[in-house]
């Protein structure tokens, strides 16, 4: 076989050939050539980039540590150089046929509970992942998902019983997922899910349990256990839509919570009550809602759409209203923060590949396996979660600030007296 070249290599790369396809024209030498062409053409773009003293700003650097990656041809060693960037302006190199991610073993076991709550059983998983990883990838047989899949069961034990009397949450988003497993007792299992923010801003796995149809027991129980092991108190905003036996427990067990109902679930509520012609002016009608500057103004808003499709479709007016002030729960907290509470986005698309799944897996799942293909999941999506906006308000709420329309409400009272000291 011919040796690529550079700009042979560089012409594979942009019509989109991936890692496998270049590992079949060469294996290590051709990823290392593509690599090296990636770097040059990085280079070449900076080159009229000089410093104060007339020195090339980006320069090479060395290389990371060589690491493997599973490919169609096993386990392929590389080595990614690096860029020094003196001009200080963070350009950095990220190779895009062998990105940083990019590794032997954490990717496949990232992909194995995706396959599985996807339709695919034990006895299948080598052939689905050899779609991924090429036909020669080695150590993926059905004992070895089947071992994983008890390790994954163990974990979540253990990460369950995890102790939280120092834990604090200003917020959580909660809902109740369907995944269509069926499990060894009944086809209403469904999951549980809490994701919290902490006082630095930073969101966080609170806790991953199992249910019946997302009944108030259900849910009671859960937040009974993390009482249990030391969670002093509830936030002080959860997020979650209006179908949950979640909202009658959590006034049981922590009644200081306020409660904030989803937009993105309440809209398709109302909608669905409408004939297609109206939805998409009711649409805007309904964002003009959420999306209004102050609570006032919301308020209009509301009145407005309710004035306009009463009449016609009282169904759908009925459905917004009756959950009116838990739908504008936001404007009493700070502005910044808005965006993550009116919807429950952060466990929707966690999970959104779940919830869309057509297939249903052949065979029944014990609850251990259950809960510990889901705990792999958020454990996975968790490490791309990014702190929420404005992280430095939560210390104002946490203080007791009152906030009015996203905004800190000031007390003139204290500010009075030192001026007239």
């Amino acid at each position: 076989m011919r040796k690529f070249t550079e700009k042979a290599v560089v012409g594979l790369s942009e019509v989109g050939l991936g890692l496998d396809e270049l590992v079949r024209h060469g294996a290590r030498q051709v990823i290392q050539q593509a690599i090296e062409a990636e770097l040059s053409a990085l280079l070449e773009r900076f080159e009229n980039v000089k410093t104060l003293h007339g020195q090339r700003a980006v320069v090479r650097n060395g290389y990371l540590p060589e690491r493997e990656v599973l490919t169609a041809a096993g386990p392929i060693p590389v080595k990614v150089p690096k860029v020094r960037d003196r001009s200080g302006s963070g350009v950095k190199f990220n190779s895009s046929i062998v990105p940083p991610y990019v590794r032997k073993s954490p990717r496949v076991s990232a992909a194995l509970p995706w396959l599985y709550l996807k339709g695919i059983s034990t006895g299948d998983m080598s052939e689905a992942l050899s779609v991924l990883l090429g036909e020669d990838a080695k150590g993926l047989s059905a004992n070895v998902v089947s071992r994983l899949k008890a390790q994954w069961a163990d974990e979540h034990a253990i990460w369950s019983r995890r102790d939280l009397s120092n834990s604090r949450y200003v917020y959580w988003w909660v809902d109740g997922i369907h995944t269509g497993l069926r499990s060894e007792n009944s086809d209403g299992q469904c999951l549980l899910v809490i994701i919290g923010v902490r006082p630095d801003g930073r969101k966080e796995r609170v806790a991953i349990g199992d249910g019946y149809r997302e009944s108030k027991a259900s849910w009671q129980e859960l937040l009974l256990d993390l009482k249990s092991r030391g969670l002093q108190a509830g936030p002080l905003l959860a997020v979650g839509d209006g179908a949950m036996g979640f909202w009658a427990a959590l006034e049981e067990v922590f009644p200081t919570t306020r409660g904030q109902r989803c937009w993105f679930h309440k809209m398709g509520n109302v909608l669905n009550a409408l004939p297609k012609s109206q939805q998409g002016k009711a649409k805007a009608d309904l964002q003009a809602i959420w999306m209004a500057a102050t609570r006032a103004d919301a308020y209009a808003a509301f009145d407005r759409f309710v004035t306009l499709y009463a009449a016609k479709y009282p169904k759908a007016t009925e459905t917004l209203k009756k959950d009116r002030e838990s739908l504008l729960a936001f404007y009493d907290f700070p502005a910044e923060h808005w965006q993550h509470l009116r919807t429950t986005n952060a466990i929707e698309s966690t999970f959104a590949t779940v919830r869309h799944r057509t297939t249903r897996t052949r065979n029944c799942v014990s609850r251990p396996t259950f809960l510990g293909l889901a705990f792999k999941l958020i454990e996975e999506a968790e490490k791309t979660w990014r702190r929420i906006n404005g992280p430095e308000q939560i210390q104002l709420l946490l203080e007791g600030i009152a906030f009015q329309d996203g905004e800190p409400v000031q007390d003139d009272q204290p500010g009075q007296q030192k001026l007239a000291a």
